[in-house]
Formats: structure tokens, sequence, C-alpha cells
């Protein structure tokens, strides 16, 4: 039983609008799923993904009218997307600075080539190259970035904590990653490398340690949490590892396209444990996903008043 890399990243918007311009267009990714917040079906929940909305290639939002982060510590700090190779990393640059995204150099951050670069709302990105990808890509046919450029997933995924140790132990003895390498980036700090699974890119989450930073506040262009793939197969384990280890956690959660197990490691920080199965063609063709409003069966007889509380995307 083990987690196989990361399986989705939520964030959080105060413009659904032009999150779903900035994602679809800038970036050139695939709205896979337009649907809501099935704790509050007032706000939008847009998933956006590569062409057949695998698993690990899920980037989310939260539409919420909230006020932007407080950047810091106890927090998501950047998130990971995998690219093909280093000419991927400088057609990028170049689109970045067309379109007056900002954005950094092309550096070498941990063995790889990386270009770090910032949404409208500053959701921080780092662009990774990934040369040795476990699953091909799936590039989306209609996307206005070339199929070699295309992101091929996420991964790693960078979080800010004060202190290690607590959340090392969640990591190493409740999620059974792999401390695998440290590495220093600006200032001193050092970075803490873990590996789930077979390891690699889409299978990491870094762990950089501040402790002068202040506590993060969450809002528009933060991450709201971070979830890790698992199988229908081993759910049920899971849970109950959880529960014997003396994690306190929601218990298992139906989402439809995916079951889900969501708790906090000891910094704050919300994990998610989330199915692979069944997937976004659960209710939708794949030729036809994101077109409309989708609802889990649930939600299915509120369509009407939760139609009535949403604004339409651009």
């Amino acid at each position: 039983m083990q987690l196989a890399g990361i399986h989705h990243l939520t964030a959080i918007t105060a413009n659904a609008s032009a999150n779903h311009a900035f994602y679809t267009r800038t970036l050139g990714m695939r709205l896979v799923k337009k649907s809501v917040n099935q704790d509050d079906v007032s706000a939008y929940h847009l998933f956006y993904a590569d062409g057949i909305a695998a698993p690990g290639t899920d980037l989310t939002f939260f539409d919420w009218p909230v006020p932007p982060e407080r950047r810091g510590t106890n927090s998501v700090a950047r998130t990971g997307l995998r690219v093909a190779s280093e000419s991927s990393l400088t057609w990028w640059a170049a689109r970045f600075r067309e379109l007056k995204v900002s954005h950094g150099e092309v550096v070498q951050h941990d063995g790889r080539g990386t270009l770090d670069f910032e949404d409208f709302e500053g959701q921080r990105f780092m662009l990774v190259v990934d040369r040795a990808p476990r699953e091909p890509a799936h590039p989306w046919a209609k996307s206005p970035v070339p199929a070699e450029h295309q992101m091929l997933g996420l991964g790693p995924i960078t979080l800010s904590v004060p202190v290690l140790a607590p959340t090392d132990a969640v990591l190493t003895n409740v999620l059974k990653m792999r401390r695998v390498r440290d590495y220093s980036i600006t200032a001193g700090a050092t970075v803490h490398v873990y590996e789930m699974g077979e390891g690699g890119a889409a299978a990491e989450l870094h762990v950089g340690v501040e402790p002068e930073m202040p506590r993060a506040r969450q809002g528009a262009g933060s991450v709201h949490h971070v979830a890790f793939r698992t199988t229908v197969k081993d759910y049920g384990a899971w849970a109950e590892r959880l529960v014997e280890l003396g994690m306190r956690s929601s218990g298992p959660v139906n989402r439809f396209y995916f079951q889900s197990l969501y708790f906090r490691e000891p910094n704050g920080i919300l994990f998610e444990l989330a199915t692979d199965e069944p997937g976004f063609t659960a209710d939708e063709p794949l030729d036809q996903l994101g077109e409309k409003l989708s609802l889990p069966p649930f939600l299915e007889a509120r369509r009407r008043e939760i139609e009535a509380g949403l604004k339409p995307l651009a």
C-alpha cells in the first residue's frame, strides 16, 4: 500500500472568469470539469488538466470572494507543473514575456531545469523539466499551446513549515514517504525532499523549513490543499490506518469523481488522499468534458437553484 504521487492541488481564486481565461488560454490547460464546491455550492469548483483528465494532472480552484493571500509559512508555497524539456522552458519564458506574465529566469533547481512564474492573483508556480515521466503525455488538441510544450502534470509540490520534525513524522510514519535528499535555497534555508511510490518529479513533496516567516493567511492566490494518489483498492486501508495512528480526519468522503480522506499535518497544512477512480468521465464523455455545469447525483435535484447563484464564465 503506497501513495503513487500527487493527485491534484486545489487553490483559491476570487475571479472565476479571469481564472478560466488564464488557465485555458495562457497556460493552455483543458477545463475538464466545471462544477461547484460540494460543501459550498455558491462557489465554482473548476478543474484544469491534460487532454484526457488523467489523475495527477488536475489543478483545481474554488471561487471565493476573499482578499489576497498573506504569504508565509504553514502553507503550500509553490506548485510544480512538469514539462518535457529545457526547450519548453525557453518557449514558456518567451510566452510569459509576450503576455506580460510575472516570471523569473530559467535556472537549475534541485538538479532540474525550472522557471518560476505567477498567475494574475499571485498564485506561485514552477515549471519543472521531467526528463523521465512515468506516464505518457496526453496533450489537449484544442490548446493554444503546442503539444510538445504542454504541461505533463503536477509535481513537485513545495510546503513551507516553521519546524520540520512533526511534518516529517507524518510524511514518513503515517504516509510512508521516503526522505531522499536535501538542498539549499536562498538565505540558507533547507528544503527536504520526500518521495512517494516509484518517486520522480510527479511523486515528490518538498518541505522548506522557514521559522522566521510569519504564518500564512489563505486568500486569493493561495493553495487550499494538496491531494495524494491512492486507489479504490487501498482506500479503505488508508482510512483504517489514519484511525489506528490517531490522525484526526474527515473519514471517508465520496466526491463522486474520486473518494477522499482529509486531514491536517501538525503544521496545519490540509492534506487529502484521493482515489484515481472513477475519474471525470463518470458523468460526461471524454470529448465533452467541462462544457457544462456538472453536479454529482446528490446535488442534481438542486441544479436550478445552484445555476441561478453562479455567474457565467466568459
